[in-house]
């Protein structure tokens, strides 16, 4: 899953692809480069960011995503759309046009009538594990053991939505790094997704560029880390996740993470071709 951010203030990104000529070009380059999936947001949610207007998410989403199906290399590609949004009129206005995945951060949480909405459409729904919105959310970080809370609550979500009549095999779950999380809980919980293993449901990781992955290179000036050592930081965090049950990974940089995932492979199809033997 490529990311497009169509927004002025995301957290590594913010402002290269906020018109929709260059958010059209960056989809359309994410998927030569192997995307299976692009995922427009118009909202950023790095840590401190301020809700945008409903109706500027949707004048910064939907435009790109009639652009995307209108254009004939990208439908040719048969690659999909994901709607990176916590509001439930943005998001069927995006299936309307052509999405097929909802990515909600919130988990539904951030708009009540986000189950209700998607109920009858055939989108596929991304529930994230969250506690607050951004301006918040670092001071949300209590837990007992992240991991297992993580998967308690995602659980817990995924019951309301199926209550709500969104049926299991629609479903998708993501840990939410970075979201309520410190640095360390990041890595506990990365190390432990079979936790969330346990709910029997795709899983989709994100955590492409963020600040756990420059805290494990540079400590003490994480600021400071280039977008191309977190790129390759996350290529390698995404070769190692492949022992798990992972649905997809959401990253910027599809390209290098495309060629540690094929490395991976390769190394996979050796280790059967010689009988598993070192």
């Amino acid at each position: 899953m490529g990311v497009v951010n169509i927004t002025p203030d995301s957290f590594s990104d913010g402002g290269d692809f906020l018109s929709a000529d260059d958010a059209l070009a960056h989809a359309l380059e994410l998927v030569s480069q192997g995307a299976n999936i692009v995922d427009l947001g118009g909202e950023s949610t790095k840590p401190g960011a301020l809700r945008v207007k409903i109706e500027e998410e949707q004048a910064r989403v939907i435009p790109v995503i009639k652009s995307l199906m209108s254009n004939q290399d990208f439908v040719s590609s048969r690659a999909q759309i994901s709607i990176d949004t916590m509001n439930s009129e943005t998001a069927v206005l995006a299936v309307q046009a052509g999405a097929t995945i909802v990515n909600d951060v919130s988990g539904g949480l951030a708009d009540e009538e986000m189950f209700r909405a998607l109920q009858p459409l055939s989108c596929k729904f991304i529930i994230s594990h969250w506690r607050g919105f951004s301006e918040t959310m670092d001071s949300l970080n209590n837990y007992e053991s992240v991991a297992a809370d993580v998967a308690k609550e995602l659980r817990a979500r995924v019951s309301k939505a199926i209550d709500a009549g969104i049926s299991r095999d629609r479903l998708i779950i993501d840990p939410g790094l970075g979201f309520a999380k410190d640095i360390t809980q990041n890595w506990h919980l990365v190390a432990r997704l079979d936790e969330l293993e346990k709910l029997d449901l795709p899983i989709l990781v994100g955590a492409s560029r963020k600040r756990f992955i420059a805290g494990a290179l540079e400590p003490d000036s994480q600021g400071q880390v280039s977008n191309q050592r977190r790129d390759l930081a996350t290529a390698v965090l995404t070769a190692l996740l492949l022992q798990r049950k992972l649905w997809g990974v959401r990253v910027h940089n599809v390209s290098t993470t495309l060629d540690a995932i094929q490395v991976v492979e390769a190394l996979a199809v050796a280790n059967e071709d010689t009988g598993g033997q070192s």
